[in-house]
């Protein structure tokens, strides 16, 4: 009888030491697995994090480019104001199609680089965020607060101000009727 218990005892002493040592490889799987799903989530946020920065650097590398070709667009857009489209001549009209040929062109390749013209409607609210307000005066026909002319487009890549576009605003003495229009971004 001696032996049965002592074989017993050996059996439950083995099953207690092979329980703890079980729940001590459950412990330490749980632990291990917590530990995995923490550095998978780091490497995802690295991940996601390097990606916008590399989305942003490249969406934004092009602004210096951009803000040079804005003088190269305003100048263009100079030139077409005062091209004779009317004239008898076919070659001076042939220069004004292409002048108006070659800023169509360089509209699309800004719109297609994300670089938008933003050119407010005359009586649209000024804002401080896209406009510049470099004059202000009274006017019959704009209320006041509201853009009376746009002295020179502004540009904005991806959401970001490059350029304000520069407008007359109407005074608060102003006595034109209120419009209920934001302020918005045209792309040509």
């Amino acid at each position: 009888m001696t032996d049965v218990n002592v074989d017993e005892e050996v059996e439950v002493a083995n099953a207690e030491a092979l329980d703890v040592e079980l729940q001590a490889a459950r412990d330490e799987v749980a632990a291990l697995k917590d530990q995995l799903l923490r550095y998978a989530a780091e490497a995802e946020n690295t991940r996601r994090r390097a990606e916008r920065e590399s989305n942003e650097a490249r969406a934004f590398a092009i602004s210096k480019f951009a803000k040079d070709l804005m003088g190269v667009a305003d100048n263009l857009a100079r030139a077409l104001e005062h091209a004779p489209k009317d004239a008898p001549d076919p070659a001076t009209r042939n220069l004004a199609v292409g002048l108006d040929m070659t800023q169509k062109a360089l509209l699309d390749a800004f719109a297609r680089n994300g670089l938008i013209k933003i050119e407010p409607a005359v009586g649209a609210r000024f804002d401080p965020h896209q406009h510049q307000a470099v004059m202000e005066q009274t006017s019959a026909s704009v209320a006041p607060g509201g853009i009376i002319q746009v002295l020179q487009v502004g540009y904005e890549l991806f959401g970001r101000n490059l350029r304000a576009a520069m407008v007359i605003v109407a005074a608060k003495d102003s006595t034109g009727a209120e419009r209920d229009s934001a302020p918005e971004a045209v792309a040509d």
